[in-house]
């Protein structure tokens, strides 16, 4: 009979597969406004373990209440830095060792499951009418788009962001055995 894990085996699952994770992830939110997109965006970061959140452009910050709603603490989880121009903010995550890619739909664009993420990785996302900035575009590494096959154009930048980080994970712990 199947049951759910007990909290004492879920933190035991959970400091199993930390164990088994050495790439730092780092992440670049660029005007994105909504703070439950802003909150659910931390949450995602908490749970995959994303080292460091650069804040770019006007987006909200985490602080904000209804983004903490959403959050539901895990912002504490995460060091997180003031917003700045988003070209500044890449230029931070660079300096700390990422490659940055932007998850945007571009022409040069790969698909995210074929991008090389295992590596210390830094992703952006976009705000959540206009994508990611021009200028942020030319300051970044390379872009990935997320596949889609449905007639709807584009993901909600929270759900885009837990795909692409989920995605990252996925490639680091992928010829690991199961746990």
């Amino acid at each position: 009979m199947r049951r759910q894990l007990r909290p004492t085996d879920v933190k035991r699952l959970n400091r199993t597969w930390r164990r088994n994770t050495g790439n730092r992830l780092g992440l670049i939110i660029e005007s994105v406004t909504g703070p439950f997109n802003v909150g659910s965006i931390f949450r995602s970061a908490a749970a995959f373990g994303v080292d460091e959140v650069w804040l770019a452009g006007n987006a909200t910050p985490p602080t904000n209440p209804k983004a903490g709603k959403t959050a539901l603490g895990t912002e504490r989880l995460v060091t997180w830095h003031e917003a700045v121009p988003a070209v500044e903010a890449v230029k931070a995550a660079r300096e700390a060792g990422y490659a940055v890619l932007a998850i945007e739909l571009t022409g040069e664009a790969k698909p995210l499951h074929r991008a090389t993420l295992n590596r210390d990785v830094c992703l952006v996302v976009g705000s959540e009418d206009h994508g990611c900035s021009p200028a942020l575009l030319d300051a970044v590494d390379g872009a990935c788009y997320i596949p889609q096959v449905g007639r709807v154009g584009s993901f909600n930048v929270a759900v885009a962001a837990a795909i692409a980080l989920s995605e990252v994970r996925r490639q680091e712990w992928e010829n690991l055995p199961d746990s």
